[in-house]
């Protein structure tokens, strides 16, 4: 069997999600790092957007896993901290790959939260602290103007993270990495374990 024909490797989930993630910071044109995060309230009505990948590996929390930023006042963030548990998804397209991870979320720091938040750039910071995401906009001048007055009472350095604005940590205990091929003869493997300290344990998937 040649390599093309031959399945998705048996290893650390981890390292191939390195190895896949690489690939396709160097193929794919826009934002290799976005992924679909599905959430859903107590009572089970999910909703999905796109957000991006800021962090991810074994070296992540106790057991590796997953980190994006957001404002948990927003839509997904009230979602969230009723319902600690969510879905990513990464497709990549030019490469013909996704991965499906699922797992446990945990808040970041205080001080992962500032640290990221002022790495980003100055413009971004303002964008930020100066939206209520997800909440009604009378008129979009409304949201610019207060963009502004960020600006003017800021007018140098960073501005202030706002309290709300944090990172969650998703923690995984499924990850599944599938491949396409001809006529629908799909490579699927799925990795397992019951916690995060548990060994990793895996099966090939049919299509």
């Amino acid at each position: 069997m040649n390599e093309a024909q031959s399945a998705i490797p048996v290893t650390d989930p981890f390292a191939l999600f390195e190895e896949w993630f690489g690939e396709a910071k160097a193929a794919e044109p826009n934002d290799p790092n976005a992924m679909a995060l599905a959430t859903a309230t107590p009572d089970g009505r999910p909703s999905v957007r796109m957000v991006l990948l800021k962090g991810h590996g074994s070296q992540w929390g106790e057991g590796g896993g997953f980190v994006f930023y957001t404002n948990a006042q927003s839509r997904k963030g009230e979602e969230i901290r009723a319902n600690m548990q969510a879905a990513l998804l990464f497709h990549w397209k030019s490469l013909r790959r996704q991965i499906r991870i699922e797992g446990t979320l945990t808040e970041v720091s205080s001080e992962q939260a500032d640290s990221y938040f002022h790495s980003r750039p100055r413009a971004s910071q303002v964008g930020s602290a100066a939206s209520d995401q997800s909440r009604p906009l009378p008129d979009r001048q409304v949201y610019l103007d207060r963009v502004a007055a960020l600006e003017e009472r800021f007018p140098e350095g960073d501005i202030p993270r706002p309290p709300h604005w944090t990172g969650f940590l998703l923690t995984p205990h499924t990850i599944e990495f599938w491949r396409d091929r001809k006529f629908r003869l799909h490579d699927r493997r799925q990795f397992t374990r019951p916690g995060a300290k548990e060994a990793w344990s895996d099966t090939l998937l049919y299509p």
